[in-house]
């Protein structure tokens, strides 16, 4: 990274960041807003440091610089940094979750002397967040980048870009939790994060798409594996949800603080849009990447159709950009419009069976490695619950179901399942992939505990939905309750008494899948300890 600190580079550099540390002391100094003030502290001190690294990287003496030594091999560096992050953060989101579990099935844990910070209100966005964007954010980041340069036989594009692309977005993930914890959210839902850190997050992901792109156009294959065609998408997709979701007028140049472009139902109808093709895209397209690659590779077998990864990729690159008016049936939206919706997830049921059915179907002719392999069992699970979850999200549009599903815990059943089932355990799959071939070992440090945090996981998965399915379909049936006269028979303060064992079971399953991913960090820790006894892969020549 030396190489380009020497010169002019470095002391443009040297200015750049003089400047952001200068104007964002002047930001702290006339913040409107203890969040706004923390951010722009928070930039001051990052741009600080960095301009002290940067000074005492630059060559002593104004002498010549070096010519530059070209680099060689795959740029993994980002790679190994974003596996950690991954483990990091996901125990953090699992950590607030299962908290605010038990906060909800007890409430003396909104703990008095920790308000506002540590209520269930402010906690939940960063639990969300921190499951979906840090954990699984850094996932996809990761592992775009290792399986571009695998599949290209190309080095990552742009040099110290995709070191870049990582900070930035743990510098997004930073101000996004510290912002919730301090109140300043545009309480939108996967879109929670105020302006500027919106903005900021536009310019990382920009980079990242420009790292994976032009990675693509310097491959050394032509062909371009269709894990990439997944990656690209989700990339290309979540940045136009993203900029067009977020369009706002800060209230002051000075405060967090902003005002929606849309307003109402338009409002309603773009976060919808957004929200639900955040699933679609960064939830969906994204770990498909993952399956895509991971699997035959954990599995020694090729996928078992090309054509239908093809087929799978088209159909829900069409279909799930229609899907998000079924969040709004029985409201302000026009019937029209949450029909629209409702069929485009009933169809989408289709193709999204056909991608699960070829990863399974992958493991033809080595489904004896689901006894022996506890990562390949790890990946059929997610496979499994991802078909689940692609059956009961198209079962839930249907306007009928919805009118006894929508806003009860059958919902967060629905969206648990998938998250833990199958972005979860895909994701952790990876990671017990990855972890070994980037540090050089052969193989994880204790493969008995990749077996039991499967079945960790699993048993926490089940607790958890089973009991949001009970809780969630009890709460609808007893808010539609009537007796003779055609009075409520059931206040709201019946359904959440009622609800409270259910709650309970939640909790548990919640803590049996946060020690699930205690014990894999563990077991990553002690691997990287390790000396390593295997060669780490370099481009193909």
């Amino acid at each position: 990274m030396s190489y380009y600190l020497r010169g002019s580079s470095g002391v443009l550099l040297l200015i750049a960041l003089a400047a952001i540390a200068f104007f964002a002391a002047l930001a702290a100094g006339w913040s409107r807003d203890v969040a706004y003030m923390v951010h722009a502290l928070i930039f001051m001190t990052v741009a600080a440091g960095l301009f002290v690294w940067t000074l005492k990287s630059l060559p002593v003496g104004g002498g010549p610089a070096l010519p530059p030594v070209a680099p060689s091999g795959y740029m993994d560096g980002p790679i190994r940094a974003g596996v950690i992050a991954t483990a990091f953060w996901g125990v953090v989101g699992f950590l607030v979750g299962t908290f605010i579990a038990f906060q909800l099935a007890f409430p003396e844990l909104n703990i008095e002397w920790a308000q506002p910070y540590a209520n269930f209100g402010r906690l939940r966005p960063l639990h969300t967040s921190a499951v979906i964007f840090a954990f699984g954010g850094n996932a996809l980041i990761a592992t775009s980048f290792y399986v571009v340069q695998r599949t290209c036989a190309a080095r990552l594009w742009g040099g110290p870009t995709a070191w870049f692309v990582f900070w930035g977005y743990q510098m997004f993930i930073v101000l996004a939790a510290t912002g919730y914890l301090l109140g300043a959210t545009q309480s939108k839902e996967y879109a929670e994060p105020e302006w500027y850190v919106d903005i900021w997050l536009t310019i990382v992901w920009l980079s990242y798409l420009a790292v994976f792109f032009g990675t693509i156009l310097r491959r050394r294959e032509r062909h371009i594996y269709v894990a990439n065609w997944f990656y690209l998408a989700f990339i290309v997709t979540i940045a136009m949800l993203h900029v067009v979701n977020n369009l706002a007028l800060p209230v002051s140049i000075f405060g967090s603080k902003s005002v929606q472009v849309f307003a109402g139902v338009q409002d309603a109808m773009t976060q919808w849009w957004y929200g639900h093709n955040a699933v679609g895209f960064f939830l969906t397209a994204g770990f498909l990447g993952m399956m895509y690659y991971f699997v035959p590779k954990q599995a020694g077998r090729p996928i078992y159709s090309y054509k239908l990864s093809i087929i799978h990729f088209w159909a829900l690159i069409f279909l799930y950009i229609w899907a998000g008016p079924h969040h709004l049936h029985y409201t302000a939206l026009p019937d029209w419009a949450a029909t629209l919706g409702m069929v485009f997830s009933i169809i989408l049921w289709m193709p999204s069976w056909g991608g699960m059915i070829n990863g399974l179907m992958t493991l033809q002719g080595a489904w004896d490695k689901i006894r022996t392999d506890p990562i390949i069992r790890m990946f059929v699970a997610s496979l499994a619950f991802y078909g689940m979850s692609t059956f009961e999200g198209p079962m839930m549009s249907i306007r009928a179901v919805n009118s006894l599903s929508h806003y009860t815990d059958w919902t967060i059943g629905h969206v648990h399942s998938g998250a833990l089932g199958w972005n979860g355990l895909i994701t952790f799959g990876a990671l017990y992939f990855l972890t070994p071939k980037l540090w050089g070992r052969r193989e994880m440090y204790s493969v008995p505990a990749i077996n039991a945090h499967f079945w960790l996981a699993t048993v926490g998965i089940v607790l958890y939905a089973a009991s949001m399915w009970v809780s969630g379909i009890m709460e609808g049936l007893m808010w539609r309750e009537v007796d003779p006269n055609g009075f409520l028979v059931n206040s709201f303060a019946d359904t959440v008494d009622a609800k409270f064992p259910m709650y309970v079971v939640r909790a548990l399953g919640g803590a049996l899948y946060l020690a699930g991913g205690v014990l894999m960090v563990w077991n990553m820790w002690m691997t990287i300890r390790e000396p390593r006894t295997a060669a780490i892969a370099t481009p193909a020549e």
